[in-house]
């Protein structure tokens, strides 16, 4: 959420970074104002009718003790506290207007972002060359099949499209990722979290994932109860809100988790030809980071998040590219967003593994979470992520990126003290 004291001061700047996004929200700036103004004025007028009362209060408890008829004011008093009555819940409903107004505006970019969509996204660097092979290489679905990593048939049979089942060492190459990254993460002093799957609503609310995307995740049902959850579509989802409607102290910050979760994502519509096999699909698994900084932290924060992120890839020995996202390919929450993004030699192309995020206050101010200063004074922290990693497109860059010339793939050696061998060799 927005601070609508920034709203009120800059209603321009405000209106300007959100076109930034392709977004035009001109006229919902406009009409928050309004309705504002409006609260604004009501407040005061329930305030100024209270004080009344109040003092109407007084004045008979002064009439009864000194003995005199107090019946003309607290015929007044009546009155009054109807007119407090329709006051307030003219107030409420001018409070749920702003607040639905306010939940359509999406967290400012930064302003070094790049205004504009996907196409001006702007690669910062690269890591490593591109893999050259002196034989004709495969994809990762050819791959994982001979080598029995992956059973893409049985994973339809059992979920449909978008499902897999890993298999053999494709199984125990998976475990030894999901090993790998925690390992890394927990020698960097990040707190392992297991949070629950399913999620309530206000868990999407305040990673700002709802109302807007609420189509996007898989819904559950309780039969036997109004209870409603989601699936979380990433580990982020729940761990900004630990410490919902909760004041931190400063000396507790910077808070860091890591968690490891399957993420469940509806991903509508069909499926590419460039998206086959692990490429996209409906449930994957991710280790997620989260930190909660005080605001003067949060770049630097967000350095070291993309620092951890890089650094993993670059140990499994991939070739990458960090990509700063424009405005526009930012999520609705996130004011700034890096992108590492592996490559897939049989697609000619880079898939992202990792974004890392700032949301600034934006989530903070939705959760109510906050932090008291070195002065008492209460202030949002700031929350960020990065993906460290999701494995659904790490292990089709293994494969490919290490692969060899008898349809072997050579095991990254960061990974082979989890699987005890160096080469998947071809079944015999």
């Amino acid at each position: 959420m927005l601070d609508i004291k920034l709203i009120r001061k800059d209603p321009d700047y405000v209106k300007a970074a959100i076109r930034k996004r392709e977004m035009n929200l001109d006229s919902v700036v406009d009409e928050i104002l309004q309705v504002d103004k409006e609260r604004r004025e009501a407040t005061g007028n329930v305030e100024a009718m209270k004080a009344e009362q109040n003092s109407a209060s007084k004045e008979i408890s002064k009439i009864k003790k000194a003995g005199g008829d107090a019946s003309e004011v607290l015929s007044k008093m009546k009155t009054l506290s109807a007119a407090i009555k329709k006051a307030d819940t003219k107030l409420d409903d001018i409070n749920a207007k702003q607040h639905d107004l306010m939940m359509a505006l999406p967290n400012l970019p930064d302003d070094d972002v790049q205004a504009g969509g996907k196409e001006k996204n702007i690669p910062d660097h690269y890591y490593k060359e591109k893999p050259v092979f002196n034989f004709k290489p495969k994809d990762h679905v050819e791959l994982c099949e001979s080598l029995g990593l992956i059973d893409y048939q049985r994973g339809a049979k059992l979920a449909g499209n978008g499902a897999w089942v890993y298999r053999g060492w494709g199984a125990r190459m998976e475990w030894a990722i999901l090993n790998f990254f925690i390992q890394e993460h927990l020698a960097d002093g990040y707190e392992l979290i297991l949070p629950p799957h399913m999620l309530n609503y206000e868990c999407g609310y305040v990673a700002g994932q709802f109302p807007k995307f609420g189509d996007e995740v898989y819904w559950i049902q309780n039969p036997t109860s109004k209870d409603k959850k989601f699936m979380l579509p990433t580990a982020e989802t729940a761990l900004v809100n630990l410490h919902r409607d909760e004041i931190l102290s400063a000396d507790e910050l910077p808070k860091k988790y890591i968690a490891y979760t399957p993420c469940y994502r509806r991903e509508a519509g069909s499926y590419r030809s460039e998206e086959r096999g692990m490429i996209r699909g409906h449930q994957f698994n991710k280790v997620e980071m989260v930190q909660y900084t005080k605001p003067e932290n949060s770049d630097a924060a967000f350095k070291e998040l993309v620092g951890k992120a890089e650094r993993l890839v670059q140990e499994l020995g991939l070739h990458y590219r960090l990509s700063r996202l424009a405005a526009g390919d930012c999520s609705f929450s996130m004011a700034r967003t890096y992108d590492i993004e592996v490559w897939i030699p049989s697609m000619g192309i880079y898939k992202e593994v990792s974004s890392a995020s700032n949301a600034r206050s934006y989530q903070a101010r939705r959760g109510n979470i906050k932090y008291r200063d070195e002065n008492k004074k209460l202030q949002y922290v700031h929350t960020l992520n990065a993906s460290g990693l999701a494995t659904s497109r790490v292990l089709p860059a293994i494969v490919e990126q290490y692969q060899n010339a008898d349809g072997s793939v050579t095991v990254p050696e960061v990974l082979r003290p989890y699987m005890g061998i160096d080469v998947i060799q071809l079944p015999k």
